[in-house]
């Protein structure tokens, strides 16, 4: 699928030899695109390219990364995020050439610094975070992970409202996915610093036996010094169903959910169940339907909720009649590829997989 009519969460291609590139044509545009094994080159205006390196997020844990001044720090307050105010504060005109716009100071020039640039401009919604300098010094910071080769700390304390730096504000995290806050990448790592952070803040004691925890040296882990239990960071695997029946996908909404657009069936996996198993269950528990043929398409991190979700499509085994669970959904119902209404974001597994269905691609 082409990056230019839908960048979704992760669409890489895996190149077979380090010196290799291969074209791949958009089934929907006229133009290609090169993947090559330091990005994608597409075609951009004027007859130029343009390349559109992908974003890197390293997650392994090191206690030997200090805070600079202008570290970026993730600082939450429950399940709200410090961020630089958005354009409604301030006059679009107000940006310069240089990325400045009131106090918020957009990346350098470059293939990132543009796309970030340009997205702002577009959607006034760019997810700046504070640094180490505009929070004081004298904090605690925890290292969680870097991105694009730039480190991102946690304050591994709640701040006040006397302490929040001008032109900065506290937006709720569920908020900035259904309001487009981004660019993408940066609201990922948004949400699974959310993530870390919860782990943190909740493991600071040990739960076997009360104990003040320890940060491991070592690993991604607290630990108990008394007891010498180690403690990972939670994560909840789940499913993703595309259930299939020939030129019709089966499209949802949640029960007792404000939310307008459309899902896939989902749900948890019990423990002592298999990914395959938890589909042909969540299909019937919510469904009624008997499904076949299982096949994985991808999985990915979801941290507002500890969820490692893992994508599949099936096919409708025996008869398609729905009996939906009105406890788990207000709507379910069989929909054509031009009835398919897509999320309003490229953001979720689901959309990704909808938006495969509705253009005819494999599933």
């Amino acid at each position: 699928m082409c990056a230019e009519c839908h960048p979704g969460p992760d669409y890489r291609v895996t190149c077979p030899r380090r010196d290799a590139d291969y074209r791949v044509t958009c089934p929907r545009r006229d133009a290609d695109y090169r993947v090559t094994c330091r990005g994608v080159i597409l075609p951009g205006k004027s007859g130029k390219h343009w390349l559109k390196r992908p974003h890197r997020l390293r997650n392994q844990y090191t206690d030997k990364t200090d805070p600079t001044p202008d570290s970026p720090v993730f600082c939450f307050r429950k399940a709200d995020l410090l961020i630089a105010k958005g354009k409604d504060d301030a006059l679009e005109e107000e940006i310069d050439q240089s990325g400045e716009h009131g106090k918020i100071s957009m990346p350098e020039a470059g293939a990132v610094g543009s796309e970030e640039k340009d997205f702002y401009r577009a959607r006034g919604r760019y997810l700046k975070l504070p640094t180490v300098k505009q929070l004081g010094p004298d904090r605690e910071y925890i290292f969680l992970f870097s991105m694009d080769g730039g480190a991102f700390f946690l304050l591994c304390e709640e701040m006040t409202d006397e302490q929040i730096p001008d032109g900065f504000e506290f937006k709720n995290i569920r908020t900035m996915r259904s309001e487009a806050y981004g660019p993408q990448h940066r609201l990922f790592a948004a949400i699974t610093a959310y993530q870390l952070a919860n782990w943190y803040r909740d493991n600071r004691y040990c739960g076997t036996c009360g104990t003040p925890t320890v940060h491991s040296e070592t690993e991604r882990a607290v630990c108990c010094p008394k007891c010498g239990r180690t403690i990972y960071p939670r994560i909840i695997p789940a499913v993703i169903v595309g259930v299939i029946n020939g030129d019709k996908i089966l499209l949802t909404k949640y029960a007792g959910r404000d939310v307008p657009f459309y899902a896939l069936i989902a749900g948890f996996t019990e423990i002592g169940e298999t990914f395959e198993e938890t589909v042909q269950r969540e299909v019937m528990e919510e469904a009624g339907i008997r499904v076949k043929n299982i096949r994985y398409y991808k999985s990915q991190p979801w941290g507002i909720v500890d969820d490692l979700l893992a994508g599949f499509y099936c096919d409708v085994d025996g008869d398609p009649t729905i009996h939906m669970d009105r406890t788990e959904l207000k709507v379910a119902s069989w929909c054509t590829r031009d009835e398919i209404v897509l999320q309003p974001t490229n953001h979720s597994l689901t959309n990704e997989m909808m938006t495969r269905f509705k253009m005819g691609l494999e599933c």
